[in-house]
């Protein structure tokens, strides 16, 4: 009689933690890559949104399936920290909408020397364990949203 409550219980713990873990290791992986960019070690030219997923991917894959399926990156240039503030999303009808950007599609744009930019990171995180999938999946096909953010100034390097 208890087995199953204790087995239930179990699977709760551990598909939390380790969804936990992978939005952590999302999270450092997308602060590394913005210092990268802040100081100029990764210039604008050669940022574009495959080399900028396989960036993130590469070490991402540790805790996720190979070439991260489910990963949208959003990296932009604003011209003011207000402006940045005002970028955000929402989940409607289970998908991902960027909000108070423009374009309003993924888009991948580094500023060049002290521009003001912001990284943005979405992994469709799966849901392994069935009963946990109504509970915690936010998305389609039983997945849940993992998400980072990182707003900052480029330093003033040479373009």
């Amino acid at each position: 009689m208890l087995a199953v409550p204790f087995a239930l219980l179990v699977f709760a713990i551990l598909e939390s933690c380790i969804s936990f873990a992978g939005q952590e290791v999302m999270a450092n992986i997308t602060d590394d890559v913005a210092r990268q960019l802040r100081t100029g070690q990764i210039r604008q030219a050669n940022v574009t949104e495959a080399t900028l997923k396989t960036m993130i991917c590469s070490r991402l894959e540790i805790m996720v399936a190979k070439d991260c399926p489910g990963l949208e990156v959003d990296l932009r240039e604003y011209p003011t920290f207000a402006a940045a503030a005002q970028a955000g999303f929402k989940i409607q009808d289970r998908e991902i909408v960027l909000t108070g950007t423009d374009p309003a599609a993924f888009t991948v744009s580094p500023g060049l020397a002290e521009s003001i930019n912001m990284l943005r990171v979405f992994y469709k995180w799966p849901v392994m364990t069935d009963f946990m999938a109504k509970s915690m999946a936010n998305l389609k096909d039983g997945n849940t949203l993992h998400f980072a953010s990182v707003t900052w100034q480029n330093e003033p390097f040479d373009n």
